[in-house]
């Protein structure tokens, strides 16, 4: 039995079945109103599964919009496919939600970021956790942070 509860641990997982719960309902029923992701993810996850022109273009992180064209999601317990296009050519892409840094709706100002431990230098655990300090990305969308109640 663990000594103490790992908030962080339980936050991410949280926030990825978030993530995924949202996609499954645009993978059923579309896209509400304005609503539109903007989605960071490590392109060196080693269950990424994209085009090698895009891997030589985006050989560390790549963003990709989910709003006018998409076709072909499909979100899994692990991560989520999607058919995006790059220049008017259609290309499929595989994500795990472990590959995800940033998850963005701008319509409503929400947001979400994960970061490995390995950045924060008081952490000793290999797991991924949120970020500290909030940094609104595109469209000024508000970042969730729970680390600050940590010690």
């Amino acid at each position: 039995m663990a000594t103490t509860i790992d908030y962080g641990t339980l936050m991410h997982r949280a926030m990825r079945t978030l993530i995924q719960n949202v996609l499954e309902d645009v993978a059923r029923d579309g896209l509400p109103g304005a609503h539109h992701f903007f989605i960071t993810f490590d392109t060196n996850h080693p269950e990424v599964e994209m085009a090698d022109w895009l891997r030589a273009r985006y050989p560390e992180e790549m963003t990709v919009v989910i709003q006018h064209w998409f076709d072909n999601l499909v979100v899994t317990d692990e991560g989520f496919t999607i058919t995006l296009n790059f220049g008017n050519q259609p290309e499929p892409l595989a994500i795990p939600f472990d590959a995800i840094r940033t998850f963005v709706d701008p319509s409503v100002e929400f947001g979400l970021r994960f970061e490995t431990q390995d950045q924060d230098d008081d952490d000793e655990e290999d797991d991924e956790e949120e970020e500290t300090q909030p940094e609104p990305p595109r469209g000024d969308a508000e970042i969730v942070s729970l680390d600050q109640f940590r010690k």
